[in-house]
């Protein structure tokens, strides 16, 4: 009897969720995701110190002799994802997701021109952009940069994506790509509520089914990639979704366990769901937002958790940059 991740490459795309990768070439994903914790995980294993190593020199020969060491780790800051990413397409055959600063994630100008950036580093290591998926929060603000990256040939990933009126307002807007969040959906319910939830019953696995059958029934061409699980359980019943995005401890598990999958997800169910076609422009995605507790808790949780990893790599990197005492 096949392992439940074969038959989950036969419904689904597989991603795997990580940095590490060691853990990537070992599960063998279409594409790969990271964020700022998994990067910054990733920059403290002894296994990847020489990937830090070498975008901190590069760094430190680019900004000449005068720089600080502080000036130095903000520059090789801005390469590090970049450089994680790279060592990653070397690896799987699709895409990967580099994330825009999670600081920005309130002001589109910047967002475009972080996106820009990290875009143009891709390509002048000769990768193209169609194997880049820039990820960037669902707020309203972040939203409206993809929409203008997206004309210019910019794939996007929504990320942090916890409510129907952030997957609608993503697609109106033509992104590539969402990722709503399942395991912190389940997490914010089971702490309001004191309740468990399993199955079906997950509050993470029903809004990734309805945000799906949406998508499908309405023919939009934005996909859904279920994004941060807490258990198999989840992922089992999202079989089918266009992706998952899977933490290698899960894999792992995925791997080890026989049985039969079944697809739960799938197109030709979605004409059936009962739910009606919403039009979010910002007034209506702003009242949405503040009605729906969940979303606002966990959005505006994940942008400072992020921000907050990424405050510590750069401490991690102004440190490094100090041991290594590399010359101009």
């Amino acid at each position: 009897m096949a392992n439940l991740l074969d038959q989950l490459k036969q419904m689904t795309t597989v991603v795997a969720d990580s940095g590490d990768i060691h853990s990537i070439e070992k599960y063998k994903p279409t594409d790969s995701t990271t964020n700022p914790s998994l990067i910054a995980a990733a920059a403290k294993m002894p296994a990847y110190q020489s990937i830090v190593d070498d975008v901190l020199m590069d760094a430190r020969r680019k900004a000449g002799s005068s720089a600080t060491d502080e000036q130095v780790a903000a520059a090789a800051f801005k390469s590090l994802a970049v450089a994680f990413g790279r060592k990653i397409l070397d690896i799987v055959p699709g895409r990967v997701s580099t994330e825009v600063d999670a600081r920005l994630s309130y002001d589109s100008a910047k967002t475009i021109e972080q996106a820009h950036d990290i875009i143009q580093q891709y390509e002048d290591a000769g990768i193209s952009r169609e194997r880049i998926l820039i990820k960037i929060a669902s707020t309203w603000e972040g939203i409206k940069a993809a929409e203008q990256l997206e004309k210019e040939g910019i794939h996007c990933n929504l990320t942090l994506l916890f409510g129907l009126h952030q997957a609608i307002a993503c697609a109106e807007a033509k992104v590539t790509l969402i990722s709503p969040f399942v395991g912190r959906i389940l997490d914010w319910y089971k702490q309001d509520t004191g309740k468990d939830y399993r199955g079906q019953d997950d509050p993470g696995v029903q809004s990734v089914t309805e945000i799906y059958h949406y998508y499908k029934k309405f023919g939009y061409k934005t996909v859904v990639m279920g994004a941060s699980f807490r258990n198999i359980g989840e992922i089992v019943e999202l079989a089918g979704c266009d992706l998952l995005t899977i933490a290698p401890k899960l894999l792992e598990e995925l791997q080890t366990t026989e049985g039969t999958l079944e697809r739960k997800l799938d197109p030709a169910k979605s004409a059936a769901d009962p739910i009606e076609r919403l039009v979010v422009d910002q007034a209506t995605f702003e009242r949405m937002h503040a009605q729906n507790r969940m979303a606002h808790d966990k959005l505006k949780e994940g942008i400072e958790g992020f921000s907050t990893a990424l405050e510590d790599l750069e401490k991690l990197l102004t440190k490094r940059v100090a041991e290594l005492g590399v010359a101009a």
